[in-house]
């Protein structure tokens, strides 16, 4: 076994490689870019290296670096992770004659498996079924397009080099065929140096189903069983599970039978995934092999009770496989959602920004158990443009389908996450839309289930606001609750309030002066205390008047009847508050930021901005005008209007490039374009106004 290995990767993943070498007594090197330098995965290794700056190109991408600090570090192996530089075989085959080893496969299974089109031609030969298709090197417009019109619409456009849905799209008519043509070959080029894509027929209702397969240097080959990935978005799982649902004993053999036949055709050793593509009547077609750790192999861990990794580790150094297929066995199962940065509202783009708060239920991290959270990012932490905008992997584990469904709904329910826009509740609603509950899955059951995955934006409930005044009345300086419940201020220091005290101000300490001129409980000559709580939520501005008198409190929301109310908070979990509203009790969190509230109740998140009179007479007012902003930082690509131009509704005007994925930008309204802001080529930042656009009469 190896002593120390370095790990060529960031996040999560690097993080999950070095627990596992870790527990198996092996040192481990982090090599990080200058975006990276405080980053989890840096402080989880024995050693860091830095390699250059923030941009993967930069960094992660660079070869020379990485085997430089292998050298300089004394590391006897590269552990490429997932991403990055973990399917380039020109990599690997460095690594071999660097006097390394690649924790991974041999150079040319990378190779053979790497352009989905070579791959496919050789499946053929080693009768993998294939979906009807072109895999072929000629990439001219008009013949790709000729190849479509025979193969028959739809028809899906496919990075040949790619992965993570990243340069693929579906084509519905002969019309739209050169325009996703183009795009995808621009995003494959950006995003794998290689614009070669392929073209095959759009199958309906299929599921994606892929077969873990690992081989050792001994010639023995075994798969682990199923992982179901269909529920996707943008072409990129979001939730994976094993085994696979309704998977019958029989269709597993020959499933994983023909895995096992596309891995020894390339001479396979190592960890690999043979992804296949379903139709409802059980034929199954190949669709490509990863030539790597997958990012869902925690579901596999988890049926298996195998740790992936170690078993990688075990081979590239030269050891057999542990187990023997029939030695192998499926216990429960398991289910993996992909916790991200990004706002499924606005087509699951993604959210840049700090994380204020992060915190998880209780689990357990990169190993096995009921809950478990691989992550690689803390919070304080903040997700940047440079790299993919996942937060980290939430699993569960149980004795059957239903009860790790439920599971996952608890789990997601309990996260706390603010800062930024996630997909946690998106997630929490999938879990309970009624076709994934039966497990009535395909790749379209996210579009397909829309109205429910995806339901208008609530005025936020009573309980919600009432936890929000109970956190702004119990701030420092503001009136307690009198007898009946404690203050938060009295409860929490400064630091760790869940409302955050102002930058600058400190909690005062209780007083036990008599003098009623000294006391900052409320305490009001004649006994009446009153205020006004302006909140805005999604819905619009919602006042809530706040009355004391003597020791008892009450509310009004929106004009509307005052009902008792009071508040309590838990000094042991900070963060927590009880309050009580005519009658009606409400637990929840509170987290503020400057004028955000998030509040977190009945399994649900609220955010409200508290329109704070004295902040916002000392504010500034946007001066920046109507116009269509940039959603996320990114690089422009395309323009398609000029000043003066007309547009409509929906018409695309501008094409950015963030997280090497391409975003259209559509007219948010009839108008006329007043100035373009950006030329092609230019780099914006999150905010900034693209195009002056003025509303039609």
């Amino acid at each position: 076994m190896f002593d120390k290995i370095l790990i060529a990767n960031r996040g999560e993943i690097a993080c999950r490689i070095a627990a596992t070498a870790r527990r198996l007594g092996i040192r481990t090197v982090a090599v990080y870019s200058e975006a990276d330098a405080g980053a989890r995965h840096v402080q989880a290794c024995d050693e860091a290296v830095c390699i250059g700056g923030p941009e993967p190109k930069a960094s992660y991408l660079r070869a020379d670096a990485i085997l430089q600090a292998a050298q300089q570090t004394g590391a006897q192996a590269i552990h490429p992770g997932y991403g990055f530089l973990s399917e380039n075989a020109e990599f690997a085959a460095a690594c071999t004659q660097a006097g390394l080893a690649f924790i991974g496969p041999p150079a040319q299974a990378i190779a053979s498996m790497g352009s989905k089109s070579a791959a496919k031609a050789l499946m053929a030969t080693a009768n993998v079924p294939l979906v009807p298709g072109y895999y072929g090197e000629r990439q001219e417009p008009e013949f790709l397009q000729e190849q479509a019109r025979a193969i028959g619409y739809p028809v899906l456009i496919k990075a040949s080099a790619g992965g993570g849905g990243k340069g693929m799209r579906i084509v519905e008519t002969d019309a739209a065929f050169a325009d996703a043509l183009a795009s995808c070959q621009r995003e494959a080029a950006s995003s794998f140096g290689n614009p070669l894509v392929l073209v095959e027929r759009y199958l309906q209702k299929p599921r994606h189903i892929e077969i873990q397969v690992f081989a050792d240097t001994q010639g023995q080959c075994v798969y682990l069983f199923e992982r179901d990935c269909s529920v996707q978005r943008r072409f990129q799982k979001v939730v994976e599970e094993a085994p696979a649902p309704g998977m019958t004993p029989e269709r597993r053999a020959a499933m994983g039978e023909a895995a096992v036949a596309a891995a020894q055709a390339v001479g396979y050793v190592g960890a690999g995934t043979v992804e296949f593509i379903a139709e409802p009547d059980g034929r199954f077609y190949f669709m490509e092999m990863n030539t790597r750790l997958q990012v869902e192999h925690p579901v596999t861990e988890a049926i298996t009770g195998q740790d992936l990794v170690e078993w990688q580790l075990r081979v590239a150094a030269g050891e057999p496989l542990p187990l023997r297929q029939d030695q192998l066995h499926i216990h429960g199962h398991a289910i993996e959602a992909r916790i991200y940065a990004e706002n499924p509202d606005k087509d699951f783009l993604p959210s840049i920004g700090h994380l204020d708060v992060l915190r998880w239920p209780a689990h357990v991290s990169f190993q096995t158990g009921p809950v478990r959270v691989d992550g690689g990012v803390r919070e304080d932490d903040t997700i940047t443009p440079y790299y993919d905008p996942m937060i980290a992997k939430l699993i569960v584990h149980g004795k059957d389908r239903e009860e790790a469904r439920q599971r996952m709904r608890h789990a997601l329910a309990a996260v706390r996450a603010t800062g930024l826009h996630t997909n946690i509740a998106f997630l929490g609603r999938l879990m309970g839309d009624p076709d994934f509950a039966a497990a009535r899955l395909d790749t379209g059951l996210i579009p397909r289930e829309h109205e429910r995955l995806f339901p208008a934006a609530a005025a936020a409930p009573d309980g919600a606001l009432a936890l929000a005044c109970a956190a702004l009345l119990g701030r420092p300086g503001q009136p307690a609750s009198g007898q009946v419940m404690q203050s938060q201020a009295a409860q929490f220091p400064a630091a760790q309030h869940p409302a955050a005290t102002p930058a600058g101000s400190q909690a005062q300490a209780p007083t036990l002066a008599a003098s009623p001129w000294l006391a900052t409980d409320g305490w009001r000559v004649g006994g009446v205390y009153a205020r006004t709580l302006p909140l805005q939520d999604t819905q619009g501005e919602r006042l809530i008047h706040a009355r004391r008198t003597g020791t008892d409190w009450f509310l009004a929301i929106d004009g509307g009847e005052f009902r008792a109310f009071s508040w309590q908070a838990d000094h042991r979990h900070p963060g927590q508050l009880r309050v009580r509203l005519g009658g009606h009790e409400v637990r929840g969190e509170v987290y503020q930021k400057a004028l955000r509230l998030d509040v977190f109740a009945a399994g649900q998140r609220t955010t409200l901005a508290w329109n704070d009179p004295i902040a916002l007479a000392t504010g500034q007012a946007d001066a920046a005008g109507g116009g269509l902003t940039a959603p996320m930082p990114g690089k422009i690509l395309s323009v398609a209007v000029a000043p003066g131009d007309t547009v409509k509704q929906g018409q695309p005007l501008v094409v950015m490039e963030a997280m090497k994925m391409e975003h259209t930008i559509e007219a948010p309204h009839d108008g006329v374009v007043q100035e373009v802001f950006y030329a092609v080529g230019d780099q914006v930042q999150e905010g900034v106004t693209l195009i002056g656009l003025e509303a039609a009469d």
